[in-house]
């Protein structure tokens, strides 16, 4: 008998204790929950913590993120406004903003997931289809530095940009909002994560940076050459002009010196006759020795001083 009221009471705390289970539930500072009763929500959104109490059996809590959540695109094949072909990744965040609408249009994370895919891949492609490559690239338009050749020439080559990344972005999202806008979520931010060129776009582009350096390229050595150019006509000129100032130093000095050397001949030859006559016979024999040879025939008058000495030498 006593085996049998202890059985009675294990199986009435049980009962108690599956009833007391089903008939709490627990929201958490992360959730937000909202009660269904055969499926179709029953009361308010329950989005403060703390420990809540609803019909066991019957009804039902569905728990709802409160955090930002995470979309991440799948990469694909995008054609731009110029026929150009670009992969395409991309990312976003959201926030359930609304559980009761979300539950109602999207039941949970998962057909939120699905719905987004919809929206946003249908968005980029048609915000990527409506502009220029240079606009999903860039952002803004590259300013020249003052100065800077390569950024000029390089300016002068990129298109100029009207919208740019960040605002096809932010355009993407502003239109994935008012799509979504039903669906009790909101788009908290959109990304392009990445952008590549495919296989015969990347080659395209290849080739213009290649020609474009090249045209740099020629560019500096032109103007390297005509700097050559003028450094080589300076040198010349101030070779030419050092020379012809050191030629006529020089004769400056040889004209000094033989200057010079007649005042001291003059000196010498006004001394005495006998000197005198000395440094004519020696001022003779050396023009004899600079002028003639055994094999020189002169023909001289007679009242030459060589034949002066030439007679007395008989």
């Amino acid at each position: 008998m006593k085996n049998k009221k202890a059985i009675l009471y294990l199986s009435l705390l049980l009962v108690l204790f599956i009833l007391l289970l089903s008939s709490t539930y627990i929201v958490r500072e992360t959730n937000q929950v909202i009660v269904t009763q055969f499926g179709k929500p029953v009361g308010k959104v329950k989005n403060t913590p703390g420990l809540k109490f609803k019909t066991p059996f019957i009804q039902k809590a569905n728990y709802f993120e409160k955090r930002f959540l995470e979309w991440d695109g799948s990469p694909d094949q995008v054609p731009t406004k110029d026929k150009k072909y670009i992969f395409v990744d991309t990312y976003a965040r959201w926030q359930i903003t609304d559980p009761l609408q979300f539950f109602k249009r999207l039941t949970d994370e998962r057909g939120a997931q699905t719905r987004l895919d919809d929206i946003l891949d249908g968005e980029t492609r048609d915000y990527i289809a409506a502009h220029d490559i240079e606009e999903a690239v860039r952002t803004s338009n590259r300013q020249p530095v003052l100065g800077d050749s390569i950024s000029e020439l390089l300016g002068d080559t990129l298109m100029m940009i009207e919208v740019g990344r960040e605002k096809i972005q932010n355009m993407i999202k502003e239109s994935a909002n008012a799509k979504a806008s039903d669906l009790g979520i909101v788009i908290l931010d959109f990304r392009f994560k990445r952008i590549n060129y495919i296989a015969d776009v990347r080659q395209q582009v290849y080739e213009r940076m290649n020609s474009e350096r090249f045209r740099i390229a020629d560019k500096f050595r032109s103007e390297g050459q005509g700097e050559a150019s003028r450094i080589n006509g300076e040198k010349e000129r101030d070779l030419k002009t050092i020379q012809s100032v050191a030629f006529r130093d020089a004769e400056e000095i040889k004209g000094k010196a033989d200057a010079k050397a007649a005042a001291i001949y003059a000196s010498a030859y006004d001394r005495s006759a006998a000197s005198r006559d000395l440094y004519a016979f020696l001022k003779s024999l050396e023009t004899f020795e600079k002028t003639f040879d055994n094999k020189t025939s002169i023909i001289i008058s007679t009242d030459s001083e060589l034949y002066k000495y030439l007679k007395s030498m008989k």
